[in-house]
């Protein structure tokens, strides 16, 4: 399908867009012929594989392509009646911001972490906006409320290192619509955003474009947000669309076989009802466990910026994690669900010893005691994590056979040959060949470097794993492999899994009991099916009610019914 839109000339128009990157070998093609166009006021959403070309579109558009590696070797840009391949980057700048604007993936890397939130916010705001009839310190303060940001105040003053990677999703998407664009740029922008917060966000985007005729070019992998927000969508694969047509046409009737294998991999919520454990996805034996718990945690409490001695009084800050007591036997799958905030990570963290706390943890049975080097050594071989960045998680300068390897040179297992021997066969037991172990981090998709964590985190044997938001970042159909893959590992090692999510289809899929946090709390806890066929608690009824569905007629007939009900 090519369809384009139809009607009045459109806001932006796409047309034979190529783009060439320069490697060690030559040119290489890596957008080829993109065309769309977009209307005012429409959605249109790019959805696609990790290094489909996605990315580098929305860059293209920005005029942000790195000069030293990436170049537009045909094709037009157009804004209204001008082609932005032939702007000046002088003239680009002002356009940025006032004209297009841009809500990056990765939203630390974005702020400069030198300026509090409130002076990034304002900086956007006196640069692009001449009607000013308020302070751009009060616009400021207003945008983070638009985009429901707790303690707005308090927030403005703060530094980007200062906030959870929800918040700081939430201050890019401020600053992206406080100069209220003809046309936003929204490159995977709910990500690190719970569900809840995630449907907030979304409805703020839609009254935007409604009331502002704003038209929307969104990338996202998540295909529940893509029937929820698009009027028509675009399928890309390997720099090419492969599909384009109304997001009805697309979900009800996919022509090409790569849409079709994109909408199968999608977690469906309640795809599993009535069941109690995740899919077998191997037809080998289960091992055979011991029934005693792997992790026992009880009275756990952990709380950032405690004061301690004489010169510290005054009163001791809220705990992060209040009185948390759950159990995690060998060969199961703990999911751990809450809003960014709710003290997810910081459980995660906590029950590895990797933070102080205090209660009581015990992993295989020992206690952790976290100020114990002697103690805390032997409990590293029996749990690891796996972080929610792969990218960051691995040393840039480190081969990925050193990095896997690692671990078992700090503990002295094996000799030299040895350790190769094991990096091979970890390698492989996560699908990658071999000769991968020669090679460097940005040389792997996001996928795959998350395959290499896994690696990496399984060189010692461990009975805990602590996956944080551990697909989080990756497209439908990697995501699917890669949670495959933890399942495979879990039937064919016994391995316990405290799996962090804010995904409630991607929870289901993996878990045999769960817990829901919110402010520092477990609120509910149980087995999958009671959690998720017969919910206790009003939050947790409330995150489901969140989740988008991947069905955009739902969508279609509830807007429908709310527009005659108007």
């Amino acid at each position: 399908m090519t369809e384009q839109s139809q009607g009045p000339d459109p806001v932006l128009s796409v047309r034979e867009l190529s783009v060439d990157a320069r490697t060690p070998t030559g040119l290489k093609r890596i957008l080829d012929r993109v065309s769309f166009d977009l209307a005012a006021g429409e959605t249109l959403c790019l959805a696609g594989e990790s290094g489909s070309g996605k990315s580098v579109t929305s860059l293209a558009i920005m005029g942000l392509l790195p000069k030293a590696s990436l170049r537009i070797t045909s094709g037009e840009i157009r804004l209204g009646g001008s082609d932005l391949t032939q702007k000046s980057e002088r003239a680009m700048r002002h356009i940025r911001g006032a004209d297009i604007a841009m809500i990056f993936q990765e939203p630390m890397t974005s702020l400069n972490p030198v300026m509090t939130v409130g002076a990034q916010l304002s900086e956007a705001i006196r640069e692009h906006r001449q009607d000013l009839t308020e302070s751009p310190e009060a616009i400021a303060r207003q945008m983070l409320d638009a985009v429901q940001m707790t303690d707005p105040a308090r927030r403005l003053t703060q530094y980007p290192h200062e906030l959870s990677g929800g918040m700081r999703q939430r201050v890019m998407i401020a600053m992206a619509l406080s100069c209220r664009p003809k046309v936003l740029i929204a490159d995977e922008p709910t990500t690190a955003l719970d569900v809840t917060v995630q449907a907030q966000i979304l409805t703020l985007m839609r009254e935007l474009r409604h009331e502002f005729q704003t038209s929307i070019l969104m990338i996202t992998h998540d295909m529940g947000v893509v029937a929820e927000m698009a009027d028509r969508v675009a399928i890309m694969k390997s720099g090419e669309i492969v599909e384009q047509g109304t997001a009805i046409d697309i979900f009800a009737r996919p022509a090409d076989p790569y849409t079709r294998q994109l909408l199968a991999a999608v977690p469906r919520l309640g795809a599993l009802a009535g069941t109690d454990a995740p899919p077998r996805v191997t037809t080998a034996p289960a091992p055979t466990l011991a029934p005693i718990p792997v992790l026992e945690v009880a009275g756990l409490h952990v709380t950032y910026g405690r004061k301690t001695g004489w010169f510290h009084r005054g009163p001791q800050p809220e705990p992060t994690v209040k009185n948390l007591s759950f159990d995690l036997k060998a060969g199961e799958t703990l999911g751990l669900v809450g809003e960014s905030g709710s003290g997810k990570s910081t459980t995660g963290k906590a029950v590895l010893g990797l933070i102080p706390f205090e209660g009581s943890v015990r992993i295989a049975g020992q206690e952790l005691f976290p100020s114990s080097s002697a103690i805390m050594r032997p409990v590293r071989r029996t749990a690891q994590m796996i972080f929610q960045d792969p990218y960051a998680s691995l040393d840039p300068r480190m081969s990925i056979g050193a990095a896997i390897a690692e671990p078992l040179v700090i503990h002295d297992i094996g000799n030299a040959s040895e350790r190769r021997d094991r990096v091979a066969e970890l390698l492989k037991r996560v699908g990658l060949t071999p000769d991968a172990a020669e090679r460097y981090p940005h040389e792997f998709s996001g996928g795959q470097r998350q395959r290499i964590c896994i690696a990496r985190a399984l060189a010692l044997e461990p009975k805990l794993i602590v996956a944080d938001e551990s697909v989080a970042a990756l497209d439908v159909s990697v995501r699917a492999r890669v949670l495959d893959l933890m399942l495979e590992l879990q039937e064919q090692m016994g391995l316990a899994y405290l799996f962090i999510s804010h995904d409630m289809a991607v929870i289901e899929k993996m878990s045999h009991h769960v817990a829901v946090m919110r402010q520092g709390e477990i609120v509910e806890i149980g087995t999958r099916r009671e959690v998720f066929e017969n919910p206790r608690n009003d939050y947790t009824r409330a995150l489901m009610a969140a989740v988008p569905i991947p069905d955009p007629r739902l969508y279609l007939e509830k807007n429908g019914r709310m527009a005659a009900s108007a």
